[in-house]
């Protein structure tokens, strides 16, 4: 099972619930949170426990997720062999 690594290892309730969506599509084998920016937003619809998908880099995806008081960057960490489709199955996760 996925866990949560980074400098920020805490979200709110709704990023929480987000990251185990994200953790459950098949190929993903970790997702770390990176730094915090308070204050912004992923756009003006933008939820707390908002997703949304930046691109591909090395070794996973990279995104942010809305939380409460800002947002978080994400890198999803996954096996490409696992699942070839892992990028279609996270957007369905995004805004």
């Amino acid at each position: 099972m996925p866990r949560l690594r980074g400098r920020h290892q805490s979200t709110d309730k709704e990023g929480k619930r987000t990251i185990a969506a994200i953790e459950a599509v098949s190929g993903v084998e970790a997702v770390f949170i990176n730094r915090s920016i308070g204050g912004k937003s992923v756009g003006r619809t933008g939820a707390a426990g908002d997703f949304k998908l930046q691109g591909k880099t090395r070794g996973g995806y990279r995104g942010i997720l809305q939380t409460s008081k800002g947002i978080q960057e994400i890198f999803v960490r996954v096996n490409q062999n696992t699942n070839p489709k892992i990028r279609d199955d996270l957007k369905k996760i995004s805004i």
